[in-house]
């Protein structure tokens, strides 16, 4: 029965690659800045990252064995669709300020705010960084086929 399970679990961990393991390797070579932990959808404990540089590294350390896990996690809490998790998360940790992730996910008004306000001054960068696993699922559901 056990072996059934894992199959099954085996065979949808294939079919939602949401996030990426390479990618969350690179960004926890930042991560004393949280990065992988937002990335994975972790904004709490991204943002103590964040004020603490990585628990003072020691976390940082931590998380390089704890990175697959959080990939898994991820694959089975975020589904992958139209919008590519990795791809917006790029966007907007190097171009955030500037909307390009914005855009990326088709919300073209808000992304040309984004442009001209330097991502609304950084307060809307820093809300994206929080919510913007979210708001790729929500897009993503969406513009899902109905079966």
């Amino acid at each position: 029965m056990s072996e059934m399970f894992r199959q099954k679990v085996k065979i949808m961990e294939q079919s939602n690659d949401s996030h990426s393991k390479t990618i969350g390797y690179i960004l926890w070579i930042f991560g004393f800045t949280g990065s992988h932990r937002f990335y994975y959808g972790k904004p709490v404990s991204g943002t103590i990252y964040f004020c603490t540089f990585g628990l003072l590294g020691i976390g940082w350390l931590i998380d390089f064995f704890l990175i697959p896990a959080m990939d898994r996690e991820a694959d089975l809490r975020f589904k992958q669709g139209k919008i590519d998790y990795s791809v917006a998360w790029i966007l907007l940790t190097f171009l955030g300020l500037l909307g390009i992730h914005r855009m990326y996910m088709g919300k073209w008004i808000t992304g040309l705010i984004y442009l001209v306000s330097g991502g609304l001054l950084g307060v809307g960068y820093i809300y994206d960084f929080w919510t913007l696993n979210t708001q790729v699922t929500i897009i993503n559901n969406r513009h899902e086929i109905p079966t």
